[in-house]
């Protein structure tokens, strides 16, 4: 296998395209074998591994997990299968070190994995999963992982509920930073019931696209009042998302230094207004597609921000002041 001639590779990403399968016998097939030969092993320098398009059927995975003793991180991107039968086996050994998963797209095996994880892995500290998995094997991880998980991010639009937000609350107590997207079934009891849990160690909070943060009123400033430690809050795509819940919340966020706003349409210059009072230690905001948020109000935004360093805005909100402003004070501007 060639990967063996590059002993200081600490990075692999493979990607399987799909298309029709070679019938005759290549010079990868004959490799493949060997791959697939238990006697055959090698110890990889790799730490970080990403497998795009394995599908169920795919064989001589083995060699490569076998070989891979220093995996830290592993992200599987659209995969059905992680190999045959004894490639599954070694697939599961090599869960035991690591630090870092992600699993986008992988629903027919998400289950699967997250429970070897639970049962294999007390190394664990991030977990990212998108776009597929199950109500029962997300739980079921949860209850049972033993590891001291810091970051979570879920993007699991009819597969999160509160009964989820829940075991979180009760299990993860160490979480330093939650990421919940598009959670159509999430209500703002089990976001407060984490709130409390979380409330002396969480510093990164993400609600994007959850329609609960509009539809429950109040639902932010009690959250705000719970997580009085957050450094980076991103509420983005949250078009109804109105300026007196957002600046309710903001009066006891005054730790901010990251403050992502990306699509919140009905947001206006108040709000942005209200970020600089409160919000004294920001570096980084996001404020692109606010469509309330006019010219005006980034130009006293930016005089008052004596710590921002990057703002992503329109270019059309950019008065010839601003940009004077933000070039004095080095401010990076992306547009």
């Amino acid at each position: 296998m060639w990967v063996v001639k590059f002993p200081a590779l600490k990075e692999l990403s493979i990607f399987v395209c799909s298309g029709e399968r070679v019938e005759q016998e290549t010079e990868f097939d004959r490799e493949n074998r060997l791959w697939g030969n238990e006697d055959f092993d090698a110890e990889l320098g790799l730490e970080s591994l990403c497998l795009s398009g394995i599908r169920a059927d795919d064989w001589g995975l083995g060699w490569l997990w076998r070989s891979c003793k220093k995996l830290k991180k592993l992200q599987l991107k659209s995969c059905e299968g992680v190999g045959d039968g004894g490639s599954f086996l070694s697939f599961v050994r090599c869960l035991q070190g690591l630090e870092e998963v992600e699993l986008r797209t992988c629903r027919s095996i998400v289950d699967g994995v997250l429970l070897k994880l639970a049962e294999n892995c007390n190394s664990l500290n991030s977990l990212l999963v998108y776009d597929g998995g199950s109500r029962e094997g997300l739980l079921r991880f949860i209850s049972q992982c033993n590891c001291n998980l810091q970051k979570l991010d879920l993007r699991l639009p009819l597969d999160l509920n509160n009964d989820h937000l829940t075991a979180v609350a009760v299990n993860f107590q160490g979480l330093s930073s939650i990421r919940l997207q598009s959670c159509c079934l999430v209500t703002g009891e089990g976001l407060k019931a984490l709130g409390i849990a979380m409330s002396s160690g969480l510093e990164e909070l993400a609600l994007i696209n959850c329609d609960v943060v509009e539809r429950e009123p109040g639902l932010l400033v009690t959250l705000g009042q719970n997580l009085k430690q957050l450094r980076k809050l991103d509420l983005s795509y949250n078009e109804m998302l109105l300026d007196k819940d957002f600046i309710s919340m903001l009066v006891s966020c005054n730790y901010l230094i990251d403050l992502r706003l990306r699509g919140c349409k009905r947001l206006t210059n108040l709000a942005l207004v209200s970020v600089f009072k409160n919000c004294k230690l920001l570096e980084n905001v996001d404020i692109m597609q606010c469509c309330g948020i006019e010219a005006e109000a980034l130009e006293l935004f930016v005089l008052n921000s004596p710590r921002l360093r990057r703002v992503q805005v329109e270019e059309s909100k950019l008065s010839d002041v601003a940009r004077t402003w933000t070039s004095n004070k080095l401010i990076e501007v992306v547009a």
